[in-house]
């Protein structure tokens, strides 16, 4: 290997989603419509958590912050996937490419494991509901938080540093459309075995842990929600967790595919629609989510529209 080659290399140019000039039109007017609802569903979550009194509770604390990741990792990608369909390839700085990774890495991270303290939130919030405000206070919440963006930054200093040590002493034509492991393993010429040992064992931890999490404090949920004798009550208990439950299946089933396989099964036409999905199309469809099966949600946005009315 030709360690010369590896320092030269200082921009990589993103090949994007397609080379068909014909069908370009029509996939930057569907993704520009679907990141500006993206955009405008996570921006208005937030604000309307933070203007309403009632929305001060920690599960939309929570929730709160999941709209800010989606909001961060999906921005991190989605405009430099717009201008590459509009225009010709522009290259991306080495730097660049190191940095969209590294925000995406930070924000797909703290996604996941905040998924998994939401279910423990809905854990507390069902199983004891008078010590809820006790076991939950703004303290833990918070504290739960910043753990939750401190793994995310270092897991993501981890991948980011062993992946852009690599040699890439070939092209600099990276067949996807943003920054990402499995494109960049297969354009190095240097030994991947450490970053798929790492990848596995680092993500894998985290992908276990949290899905452990959930199903843990769902088991119990459902153990306290059986205790309930009123059908009502049941129903007002399950339904707090159904958008959650929905949340969490979309996006680790498709984290789950995208990054525990090995190298050699990587098909990058599969995995661009796959990365599409789960960096434009969940971080979208997360607040819809929660807020068309949201009573208090709805209410919250009755309310702020009757104001803005007035």
């Amino acid at each position: 290997m030709d360690q010369g080659n590896c320092s030269s290399l200082n921009k990589f140019i993103l090949l994007g989603i397609t080379n068909n000039n014909d069908i370009k039109v029509m996939l930057f007017t569907m993704f520009l419509l679907v990141y500006l609802i993206n955009l405008l569903a996570n921006l208005g979550m937030i604000l309307l958590i933070n203007v309403d009194n009632r929305l001060h509770t920690p599960m939309y604390f929570f929730l709160s912050h999941l709209s800010f990741c989606d909001l961060c990792y999906s921005t991190a990608i989605g405009p430099k996937m717009l201008v590459d369909l509009t225009a010709k390839r522009t290259p991306i700085p080495f730097f660049g490419c190191a940095l969209q990774f590294l925000v995406f890495c930070i924000f797909a991270d703290a996604e996941c494991l905040l998924l998994a303290v939401m279910a423990f939130d809905r854990y507390k919030a069902i199983s004891n509901p008078l010590l809820y405000a006790v076991d939950m206070s703004s303290k833990i919440c918070t504290l739960l938080v910043a753990g939750v963006y401190l793994v995310g930054l270092t897991d993501s200093l981890i991948h980011t540093t062993l992946t852009f040590k690599l040699c890439f002493c070939g092209s600099n034509e990276i067949n996807h459309f943003f920054c990402d492991m499995p494109p960049l393993f297969l354009l190095s010429c240097s030994d991947i075995q450490m970053n798929e040992l790492v990848l596995f064992t680092i993500f894998g931890f985290i992908e276990l842990s949290t899905i452990s999490g959930v199903l843990i404090s769902y088991c119990y949920i459902i153990s306290s929600v059986l205790k309930i004798r009123s059908t009502e009550g049941r129903f007002k208990a399950f339904s707090t967790c159904t958008s959650h439950l929905t949340a969490v299946a979309i996006f680790q089933g498709t984290m789950l595919f995208m990054y525990f396989r090995p190298s050699s099964s990587y098909s990058l036409d599969q995995d661009k629609m796959t990365s599409l999905f789960y960096t434009l199309v969940i971080p979208m469809l997360n607040p819809l989510i929660y807020s068309l099966r949201n009573k208090d949600v709805k209410e919250a946005l009755e309310k702020l529209k009757n104001k803005i009315c007035c």
